[in-house]
């Protein structure tokens, strides 16, 4: 092995690497963004949206004008020998960001890589190329919803030094619009001394661009970022809460102005901050930002497929209030499922998107890989609340209901978590219409999609919800369609916690879940963390990692729950 001088290293880690998508070897870690970052790369270093044969490596220069920075790479830590190198210039025009596609690398290959401005260096990151032939295992950390006002991002921290991971999948919400004295998560924020920059809802690109370059600034974020090799996603927290293709529900535009503008300002900065490939950068010509979803293929074990499903074909969510009244019965509310919820041609993905994802599937099974993973901004399992107050765990929420004499009361029992959450247990309705369970006619389309290409045996990893979870995913006529694995937020908290339910109740209503929702096996809102994803051939494992806290840069994690899978002739199981 080869080590850095002492002087430069701060930390020691065992890594699992790929060579030749096969070889598992131990490697030395240097000071990966630990030591001293110099103040020209204060936002660190950052690789991802691999191949085979090439890799994005990103950062950002903090300097007054416009400048060229040389960019290096090399199979050490050390740089005895340089494979590749550039030279990049950045101006405002691109937020003095830097981003590179490194090609030309063997497959499955481990790599380490730096930047150069003058006499100034980057901290040293390490990237990795996707593996081809036979693959024996993989290791991918689930991460989303890091949210800088609620907390630490510890778990970024834990991922950066977890020796079983070879990839991260991030599934969105990689940055939070918020802001303000009012702002979600900044009474938190305040007391721990991380408030929003800036310190108001980001509208402009000069926003966006700011609160992403706040995120890179986070401890656990640097670490990660430069240790490990990224596979993203957006959900709606790039953007703004709950967009579809017409607006956002965090959009005024009488107070912020045209939501295409805005929406094109997020999209810029978020290419402009991270380590994607530019559509001229894509195998497939013609695309645009706006389409952002991968194939990515491990060798012959793995495919792992992202979604698009916020700005390039969403229709406009469902609002329980604007429903309510209609909903008197048990007839009712099926009704407001089948016709209002069940909508036909209420999509979530965009024709291309299915193209590409039916083509992807149908070669990776002709091909014979073991597993077809698909990287889910969203929860697609069925989550329809079941009948809580007659299950005795919250209040009969009618006699509220019945005493509102008005629209505004009515809207005012409705923002009550525990009126409104007993009220869609007793019709059994979706937790939540921004997700799949509101887009029923779209998740089914999705179903049939996989089942056409001979793929009804899918691993979903989902992010946004906040809880972790486990469940056991079919189609309306009762057909298995794979598992799922949902992940809680880096920072993010649970909603039951968050929505003031408590230590006693939050746990009772995750029980009520499991132990009724027939496709949900485990969930738990109480804590935050990472799902760590382990593929081997015929079996996989899913380990549940919680951080002990978001509050302190001090923190343990614990795994509080192992989940084994396998395939079964062509269905995925619970072990």
């Amino acid at each position: 092995m080869t080590m850095l001088q002492a002087h430069q290293v701060s930390r020691r880690a065992l890594l699992a690497g790929m060579a030749g998508g096969a070889a598992i070897m131990a490697l030395p870690i240097s000071a990966l963004a630990a030591t001293a970052v110099n103040p020209v790369f204060r936002h660190g270093v950052a690789a991802g949206d691999p191949d085979a044969s090439s890799v994005v490596l990103w950062t950002r220069v903090t300097v007054p004008a416009a400048t060229d920075v040389q960019w290096e790479l090399s199979d050490s830590p050390a740089f005895v020998k340089i494979l590749k190198s550039g030279t990049m210039r950045t101006d405002a025009e691109r937020d003095f960001t830097v981003k590179a596609l490194a090609t030309g690398l063997p497959a499955g290959g481990t790599f380490f890589y730096r930047f150069r401005m003058g006499k100034s260096v980057s901290p040293i990151g390490r990237a990795r190329t996707l593996p081809e032939g036979r693959v024996d295992t993989l290791g991918i950390a689930l991460a989303s919803c890091s949210n800088y006002a609620f907390g630490f991002f510890n778990a970024y921290d834990a991922i950066a030094k977890d020796p079983a991971i070879d990839f991260v999948l991030h599934t969105g919400d990689y940055i939070y619009e918020y802001g303000g004295k009012d702002g979600w998560g900044e009474n938190i924020a305040r007391t721990i001394g991380r408030e929003h920059a800036p310190a108001h809802e980001i509208v402009t690109l000069s926003d966006y661009r700011t609160r992403h370059a706040q995120y890179k600034t986070d401890a656990g974020s640097l670490a990660m970022h430069a240790q490990h090799t990224l596979l993203a996603c957006w959900d709606d927290h790039e953007s703004a809460n709950n967009p579809w293709t017409g607006g956002a529900q965090n959009h005024q535009p009488e107070t912020e102005g045209d939501w295409a503008t805005r929406r094109a300002a997020s999209i810029r900065a978020y290419y402009e901050w991270m380590p994607v490939r530019e559509p001229e950068w894509l195998d497939v010509k013609g695309r645009t930002r706006m389409q952002f979803w991968r194939a990515y293929r491990f060798g012959d074990l793995a495919l792992l497929h992202t979604l698009e499903t916020r700005h390039t074909a969403r229709a406009k969510q469902i609002e329980y209030l604007d429903h309510a009244q209609e909903i008197v019965d048990d007839a009712s509310a099926e009704k407001f499922k089948r016709d209002v919820l069940g909508a036909p041609n209420r999509p979530l993905i965009s024709p291309e998107l299915e193209t590409d994802l039916e083509a992807a599937l149908a070669r990776s099974v002709k091909d014979g890989q073991p597993w077809r993973v698909i990287g889910c901004p969203m929860v697609i399992g069925r989550l329809n609340v079941p009948d809580l107050a007659k299950l005795g765990v919250l209040p009969d929420p009618f006699p509220k209901l019945a005493a509102a004499k008005t629209k505004e009361e009515l809207a005012k029992l409705a923002a009550d978590p525990h009126v409104s959450l007993a009220w869609r247990g007793r019709w059994n309705l979706p937790d939540y219409t921004d997700a799949w369970g509101g887009y029923p006619w779209a998740r089914e389309q999705f179903y049939a999609l996989s089942r056409r290409a001979g793929a009804g045996d899918l691993v979903f990893l989902s992010g946004d919800s906040h809880s972790f979870w486990t469940n056991d995913l079919a189609d309306a006529q009762g057909r298995p369609t794979g598992i799922e694995f949902g992940t809680a937020g880096i920072s993010s908290p649970g909603d039951f916690m968050d929505s003031g339910f408590g230590e006693d109740m939050s746990p009772k209503l995750d029980k009520a879940y499991a132990d009724h929702m027939p496709e949900v096996v485990w969930t738990d809102n109480m804590h935050q963390g990472y799902v760590r994803m382990q593929f081997g051939r015929k079996t996989g494992t899913a380990n549940f990692v919680a951080v002990s806290t978001v509050l302190s840069r001090d923190y343990t994690t614990s795994v509080i729950r192992k989940d084994d899978f396998r395939r079964d002739g062509n269905r995925v199981r619970f072990a």
